[in-house]
């Protein structure tokens, strides 16, 4: 009947065969893995039980992500896989899983940085641009404000620099056709740079 997801077959413990009380039954069939890759978007409808569909994507570069210390929310592409907690083949044959850190385009993160708080940050450091004369003493004051309540880490103000940040995938492309994540921040960043440049020195 092919691959099967019932724990029945899997071994004990201490490496032992199970008794088998019953054959396979239809509703423990499971299907190959979607093994998402990037580049132009392909996805597929696959039924389920029950007459619902899944998603399955055989090929994704865009996604939704997250910045969630700002609580913006763009659209934007995803260049790349660098590591993948589960899988290191997952980074060399650039799989797009749940849990995978990818590089994406950084480019709609700073044309709303500058619209919301009127300051650049492609030289990969914060630069405070003048204002526009055509825009009101309101709309100054309120972007002044926004100003003095902002902290951008340094982690994340360098990357800008390159046009790529590091985000994680928080979807499951196999089964709802997309590849949607949020940057990361703080430690987790912090975690995770040490992570890649481990992998690199190997």
């Amino acid at each position: 009947m092919g691959i099967s997801k019932a724990g029945r077959f899997s071994r004990k413990r201490t490496g032992g065969r199970r008794k088998q009380s019953k054959k396979k039954r239809a509703y423990e069939r499971a299907r190959p893995a979607s093994h998402t890759k990037i580049g132009s978007r392909r996805v597929r409808l696959v039924r389920a039980r029950g007459g619902k569909y899944k998603f399955r994507a055989l090929r994704l570069n865009h996604g939704n992500f997250v910045w969630r210390s700002e609580q913006a929310t763009k659209k934007t592409r995803v260049t790349d896989v660098v590591f993948h907690p589960a899988n290191n083949e997952y980074v060399r044959t650039k799989t797009l899983t749940k849990s995978a850190i990818v590089t994406i385009d950084a480019t709609p993160f700073k044309v709303w940085y500058k619209n919301y708080y009127n300051i650049d940050l492609s030289q990969g450091k914060a630069q405070i641009l003048k204002f526009q004369q055509n825009i009101s003493k309101e709309e100054r004051e309120e972007i002044e404000g926004r100003r003095q309540e902002r902290v951008l880490p340094k982690n994340i103000e360098e990357q800008f620099k390159t046009g790529k940040v590091l985000a994680m995938i928080s979807s499951k492309p196999g089964q709802v056709g997309r590849a949607d994540g949020y940057i990361l921040e703080g430690e987790e960043l912090d975690f995770y740079v040490k992570k890649i440049a481990a992998r690199r020195k190997k």
